[in-house]
């Protein structure tokens, strides 16, 4: 059982397939996702990395689980900031869900480590990406505030 934990629940105006494909397709994910994107061939075991706009490496890993449109699980661990870089690989789960004309959307990030500075980090980080996420599907607009890097990272 993961030291320290972060979970997220959110409802989002769309379908499973639709939502799948914002997490993962790479010119959706620029869009609210700070204009990174993922590469990754998105197939159990493959690599993950998550790319900042100068091309640095911003997080990698590799796909733990993967069942389309329902569950994606991967290792995580932050490349680009030294001090979380240290605390070593975590765990980060979506589940999604049909509810209805939604989907319930469950984000997870775990790490095997007591008082965690990347799960405080990143916790601070996911509800406004989810948020963001969920407008851009649910009214075609990103918030402005997850639209671009943040200068000096």
């Amino acid at each position: 059982m993961a030291n320290s934990r972060f979970v997220y629940v959110t409802y989002i105006r769309t379908t499973p397939e639709k939502l799948w494909q914002a997490l993962i397709d790479p010119e959706f994910t620029r869009q609210y996702w700070c204009e990174t994107w993922q590469d990754c061939e998105w197939k159990l075991g493959a690599s993950w990395r998550l790319m900042i706009p100068d091309r640095r490496v911003g997080d990698s890993g590799e796909i733990l689980e993967i069942e389309p449109h329902r569950r994606l699980v991967l290792s995580w661990r932050v490349e680009f900031q030294p001090a979380l870089r240290a605390e070593g690989y975590s765990r980060l789960t979506y589940e999604l869900e049909k509810e209805r004309s939604s989907v319930k959307l469950t984000l997870i990030h775990e790490i095997e480590k007591t008082d965690s500075k990347l799960i405080e980090a990143t916790s601070g980080g996911w509800p406004q990406l989810l948020a963001s996420l969920k407008s851009l599907l649910e009214t075609g607009e990103a918030l402005e505030e997850t639209r671009r890097w943040p200068e000096g990272i």
